[in-house]
């Protein structure tokens, strides 16, 4: 029972960065952007935290730390792609670029310092139970309330929104500056309790599964909780079966979170009309109001 309560206790901590990333990608999408820049926002919440920890004494003041890193991240996304009409896709993956040098930089002088652990209540990590509380919150924010509403339409028809009186570019930034607080919670997450130390790319890939996951949800948020076990689960098997001596090359075992997403995107494309129903209709697409 001690093992199993481990398990589940590590693999809990696996996903909820996956988790915390891909509630706030699946919002902004929802709105219609689709922001490939969650690795770059990521990244930058994992140094913002880590400094903010390391320079102040306090976890808690790290963790808000990395959530204005994402947030600052996503609003020059924002402003690139909404009030600019860049390319979404291009921003997004210059953001990853930009996040993953600039963290480097800023970094450099916290590499090998020791880390600030969150504490842990009753043994587990506040951040788990809020992850949880997030995706209720979500749930019922896209589903149960007019807010949510009015963030679907837009991302469905903006020119039926706004022809509705809604503030199109309003509503998308908010939504993307809520994606990049929760990309940057999720970053913060990986060195301020996942990892307590500062590793450059030490988000390593996991907001690109998180982009993935919100495909292989469907864009609803308990479908995402779901996914992010999944390969919360499947990541650290690798680990599990690396220190059981199982005889498979390591490097396969580490490509397994990798392969599942692969696995999983193959798997969800197949139901097209489970697809075609949830997929928001002006994802990517640039909105100019008539003037």
């Amino acid at each position: 029972m001690d093992l199993l309560l481990t398990l589940v206790s590590i693999i809990m901590t696996a996903a909820t960065p996956l988790l915390l990333a891909a509630l706030g990608e699946t919002v902004t999408e929802r709105a219609g952007v689709l922001n490939l820049g969650v690795e770059g926002m990521m990244i930058m919440g994992a140094v913002a935290g880590f400094a903010g920890a390391a320079l102040s004494g306090n976890p808690f003041v790290g963790v808000v730390t990395a959530i204005l890193a994402g947030m600052a991240m996503a609003l020059l996304f924002g402003f690139l792609t909404l009030t600019l009409l860049a390319n979404q896709v291009a921003t997004g993956l210059a953001l990853t670029l930009l996040g993953l040098g600039l963290s480097a930089l800023i970094g450099e002088s916290f590499v090998g310092q020791p880390g600030i652990k969150l504490p842990s209540w009753a043994g587990i990590d506040p951040l788990v139970p809020f992850s949880f509380a997030m995706v209720a919150a979500v749930s019922w924010f896209l589903f149960r309330s007019k807010g949510g509403l009015i963030v679907r339409a837009v991302g469905v028809s903006h020119a039926s929104a706004h022809a509705l009186g809604y503030n199109v570019v309003g509503v998308r930034y908010l939504a993307v500056l809520f994606g990049g607080a929760m990309a940057g919670l999720g970053g913060g997450y990986l060195s301020l309790f996942y990892t307590p130390q500062w590793v450059e790319n030490m988000s390593a890939g996991r907001g690109w599964i998180a982009l993935a996951l919100v495909v292989f949800a469907s864009w609803l948020p308990l479908r995402v909780l779901a996914g992010a076990y999944l390969f919360g689960t499947i990541s650290i098997l690798s680990f599990v079966l690396q220190a059981a001596g199982v005889g498979i090359p390591s490097q396969f075992l580490s490509s397994l979170p990798y392969l599942g997403t692969i696995l999983a995107l193959v798997v969800i494309s197949g139901n097209k009309a489970l697809t075609r129903r949830n997929t928001p209709a002006n994802l990517g697409q640039a909105f100019v109001p008539d003037r």
